[in-house]
């Protein structure tokens, strides 16, 4: 789908408050953006619907004979002319007295353009502009050219033999060159001589003109030969709708590529895919650098914490969390969220020297630098909790149980099996007359039942892992999945990154692409136009 110029500019402006409200835009490049000029010779009047007549103006410096010139093509004064500098401070619109002109676009005020009419139906088609000395110091004077320019079709440049080239003047056609069709104008040509237009017409070659149309005119009292008549009936015939439709389509071409080497600029500027691919590989270095010195700065303070935990492994397995019943060392300390920013900031320096707009990173994450804190304070209180309630190994646990069923079925095996001598015994003593049990079948049964019972109480006793021990292995656990978390938010903020750069690298990209998306201007070899486009 082609867009004209405007929508173009339109949707532009929608993509860099959107960006620049991301981050992906600084505020100097979003205001350009926001500035690109819409301004045409179609936009000169409320409306475009109707043929429009052609806008042709005078432009020059001060003293080259501009005023003179329109003075000369109405057959009166219409425009002020003299020697004084500036001459020309004012707008002055030549125009057929059918053409509306209180339609003109409001930043270009009738009230302040002196207006003159005429009724030639030759030049009905045709707006004449005097424009004010472009090289004038009076500021007013250039922001009525900078106003007028962008309404203007075709611009008669016009110069004197001491003043084709001047300095501002070049800069002024090298800056609008591919914006209009130009004539020139060699003025004043009776002090002139075939070197200067040489010169002159050399000069606009390098310019970019190929074969550039230059006029050579004497306004002066006394009627003398020049190529008036020719600028005048050249210009008449230009006058129709074909011209207009081709200039329009040129303009709208011009400012389109000029629209695209901008976004082009701007296009520089976001950095490339690869380059914001790359970020979580610079990141997964730089993380594991810093884990590493986090966790051993974390070793002084893990032993600190564990023997408190330990001492307050009640409340902690049976509460909230313990900073609720006594103060305790903090894990994450100045040092730990020091040594976590800095890790932050050095992978945003990374970002930004790979070229990359870093605003969006910094605006993300700073919600991950205040939660880093929260989240090991969590997991490490939770991996305490569950080291505190599970003590030791799963092996160690199991050796325990086992402990513990021999401390109950030992004594009572011992017991049962004493019982049974017992009663053997007895029974025996009554059948064969022999003497009952003795003193040592006592001493040595009640010694057998007291060590089944004593050996795995003593067991259990010595075995119980220790509580600081599994304290330590849970803060090293929480901080290890603590880490992972931390990884996880800033690979998220990545993400989020890389999706938000693809989405407006792929839109700006887009809006490039439909700035190429008009036909090519085809100008027939013969008509003048092919000499007055650069």
């Amino acid at each position: 789908m082609a867009y004209d110029y405007s929508e173009l500019v339109e949707k532009t402006k929608h993509w860099a408050q959107h960006a620049h409200a991301l981050g992906w835009l600084n505020s100097d490049t979003a205001q350009q953006l926001n500035e690109v000029d819409t301004r045409s010779p179609d936009g000169l009047f409320a409306s475009t619907h109707s043929a429009r007549p052609l806008i042709v103006a005078f432009m020059g410096g001060t003293g080259v004979g501009k005023s003179a010139l329109l003075n000369r093509l109405a057959g009166k004064a219409i425009a002020k002319s003299g020697i004084e500098r500036p001459t020309s401070r004012e707008v002055t619109l030549f125009h057929h007295h059918s053409i509306a002109l209180p339609s003109l676009a409001e930043q270009l005020p009738l009230a302040k353009i002196n207006l003159a009419q005429h009724d030639d139906e030759r030049k009905k088609n045709i707006i004449w502009i005097d424009m004010p000395d472009f090289d004038s110091t009076e500021l007013h004077n250039k922001q009525q050219v900078l106003s007028w320019l962008p309404h203007i079709d075709i611009l008669i440049y016009v110069v004197s033999p001491e003043r084709y080239r001047d300095e501002k003047a070049w800069r002024l056609l090298l800056a609008e060159g591919g914006r209009h069709a130009w004539l020139f104008v060699l003025n004043q040509w009776d002090r002139g001589q075939l070197p200067q237009f040489a010169d002159f017409n050399q000069q606009l070659q390098k310019a970019g003109f190929v074969e550039p149309m230059i006029f050579k005119t004497i306004c002066t009292d006394e009627q003398q030969e020049d190529d008036f008549a020719q600028l005048e009936s050249l210009i008449i015939s230009l006058a129709n709708q074909h011209t207009i439709e081709q200039l329009q389509q040129r303009g709208s071409q011009v400012r389109k590529q000029a629209l695209k080497q901008q976004l082009q600029s701007v296009l520089l500027t976001l950095g490339t895919l690869q380059q914001i691919q790359s970020l979580k590989i610079h990141w997964q270095q730089q993380w594991q650098q810093t884990s590493i010195l986090l966790q051993q700065g974390f070793i002084w303070s893990c032993q600190q914490l564990a023997q408190h935990y330990a001492d307050q492994a009640s409340h902690l397995i049976a509460a909230p969390p313990l900073a609720k019943y006594s103060k305790h060392p903090q894990l994450w300390d100045e040092w730990a969220q020091t040594r976590f920013n800095d890790a932050i900031d050095e992978f945003i320096s990374v970002a930004d020297q790979t070229g990359l707009p870093t605003s969006p990173l910094k605006k993300q994450l700073t919600t991950v630098r205040n939660k880093a804190e929260k989240i090991v304070q969590t997991q490490s209180e939770l991996n305490v909790r569950v080291a505190l309630a599970t003590p030791g190994s799963a092996l160690h646990r199991g050796f325990l149980k086992v402990m513990r069923l021999c401390e109950i079925t030992l004594p009572l095996a011992a017991m049962s099996w004493v019982a049974y001598q017992v009663f053997i015994g007895y029974y025996h003593s009554n059948m064969t007359a022999v003497p009952y049990l003795g003193v040592d079948f006592a001493v040595h049964s009640t010694l057998m039942c007291a060590l089944t019972w004593l050996i795995p109480f003593f067991i259990l006793k010595k075995a119980q892992p220790s509580l600081k021990k599994s304290a330590l292995n849970g803060l090293n656990k929480g901080i290890i999945s603590a880490f992972s978390l931390i990884d996880n938010e800033v690979l998220e903020v990545i993400d989020s990154i890389t999706q938000q750069h693809t989405e407006q690298y792929q839109q700006l990209t887009e809006l490039i692409e439909h700035c190429d998306s008009d036909e090519p201007l085809i100008i027939d070899s013969e008509s003048p136009l092919t000499r007055m486009l650069v």
